[in-house]
């Protein structure tokens, strides 16, 4: 993906940063960083979204963003932490480019990550039927 903005902070193209980087895993500040200690948590290999990234390198985002979870607990003094992904345009993804974003949280931050969710009128057991892996 030449134009994946992300991509060329993988190839060095664009500067950035770097926070954390192993063969499969860069973190890095965000142009617009939204918290104190915001970092986005990248594939260097392109990937457009959690429907096609392969389980193995998902299992290695994991573990990155708990790395840097526990450091900024004691570096910045952040004893919570927001993990927020999105995956496609009607799940609001803005760059397709599987990230995440970790949001360190601070006592009495103020910041409300949760939706305000509307009321839904469902059967529970009827969308269980529908979802239920068998």
């Amino acid at each position: 993906m030449n134009e994946c903005v992300f991509c060329k902070i993988v190839r060095k193209e664009i500067p950035s940063r770097v926070i954390y980087e192993t063969n499969d895993v860069i973190c890095f500040l965000p142009n617009k960083i939204e918290v104190y200690g915001h970092t986005l948590i990248v594939p260097k290999q392109h990937f457009a979204d959690l429907y096609d990234i392969p389980e193995a390198l998902l299992g290695k985002l994991v573990a990155a963003s708990k790395k840097l979870a526990i450091s900024y607990k004691s570096r910045i003094g952040a004893p919570g932490a927001n993990l927020m992904h999105a995956s496609g345009k009607d799940g609001e993804q803005s760059v397709f480019h599987f990230h995440f974003h970790l949001l360190p949280r601070f006592k009495d931050d103020g910041l409300k990550t949760w939706p305000n969710f509307p009321e839904i009128d469902i059967d529970a057991d009827e969308l269980l039927n529908k979802l239920k892996l068998e």
